[in-house]
């Protein structure tokens, strides 16, 4: 397919513009040059991509398809732009990396943070996804980089171990659980919780544990973030299943009690996973020996 950018965005304008004639001129194109390099792009596909009639010009279904494509590649190609023309401004390296929900907002802000007073010249992108999800995606090829949940089936990827991430009980001092030592997760599939807003990872893998109960656990709030929830949980409201790491920075700790969850599945730890650390640059393995230590 030898479509290029000029062409994409000519296929966009005539889009936004309605006709080809308008699409010509958003594009600063001759309306003969407009009609060729669409033509092209019919013949090369042997799809039309718009329907001609005496009322002008709609998307063909191929046309609709085509433009969700065209978005995505110039949206790509332009973030490809922006950075690489911040190497020409002194940057030594970009770093991608894709995190669960647990080390997104639990370990990586801080690290991170201490990384970049460092390394002035460096600059990291953090995307938030499922550990399954990461690790299929760095198989494919799309991502060089992930930290995910060592329960995460990682065969087929080189492994780091970076830190515990134990999960547990969050609950008021006064509730019904506080003077446990432990607690399975059975014993509280029936309270009301505090959860996380619907669609962040480390709910929907608390929610599919609870699944596989055969229960639906009950929220009292859907809260953004875990900061929230404990604030919320401090006030007497609900039980939630939150990092331990979370619950030991919390301010009011009086009023709450962290008690560990003995299912094997809270129990689990971060790790860094690659095809091949090998194959990194030198500076993102040196990124992933500042944050492991």
């Amino acid at each position: 397919m030898r479509f290029d950018m000029t062409d994409l965005r000519l296929f966009l304008n005539v889009i936004e513009a309605g006709s080809i004639t308008g699409g010509a001129s958003l594009s600063n194109l001759t309306l003969q040059s407009a009609s060729e390099r669409i033509r092209g792009m019919e013949n090369e596909l042997g799809v039309l991509l718009f329907t001609r009639s005496t009322k002008g010009i709609s998307l063909s279904n191929a046309g609709y398809s085509l433009s969700e494509h065209a978005h995505v590649i110039l949206q790509k190609f332009e973030h490809m732009r922006s950075e690489l023309r911040q190497y020409n401004q002194g940057l030594r390296g970009h770093i991608n990396i894709l995190c669960n929900s647990s080390a997104q907002m639990e370990f990586l802000p801080k690290r991170v943070g201490a990384y970049l007073q460092q390394q002035p010249n460096m600059s990291i992108s953090v995307k938030e996804m499922s550990s399954s999800d990461i690790v299929s995606t760095i198989k494919n090829r799309l991502a060089n980089l992930g930290i995910v949940a060592d329960s995460t089936d990682l065969r087929g990827l080189e492994t780091y171990p970076l830190c515990d991430d134990e999960l547990i009980v969050f609950a008021h001092k006064n509730s019904q659980w506080a003077q446990r030592k432990n607690i399975s997760f059975a014993d509280i599939a029936e309270a009301e919780f505090v959860g996380l807003t619907e669609g962040i990872t480390l709910q929907k893998h608390i929610d599919a544990h609870a699944q596989q109960l055969g229960k639906r656990l009950s929220y009292r709030v859907r809260m953004p973030t875990i900061d929230a929830i404990m604030q919320i949980v401090s006030n007497g409201v609900g039980v939630a299943i939150i990092p331990k790491y979370a619950a030991n920075r919390f301010s009011d700790s009086q009023t709450t009690k962290a008690i560990p969850l003995t299912d094997n599945w809270a129990q689990r730890k971060l790790v860094i996973c690659a095809r091949n650390f090998n194959e990194l640059p030198e500076y993102t393995n040196e990124f992933i020996q500042f944050i492991a230590n």
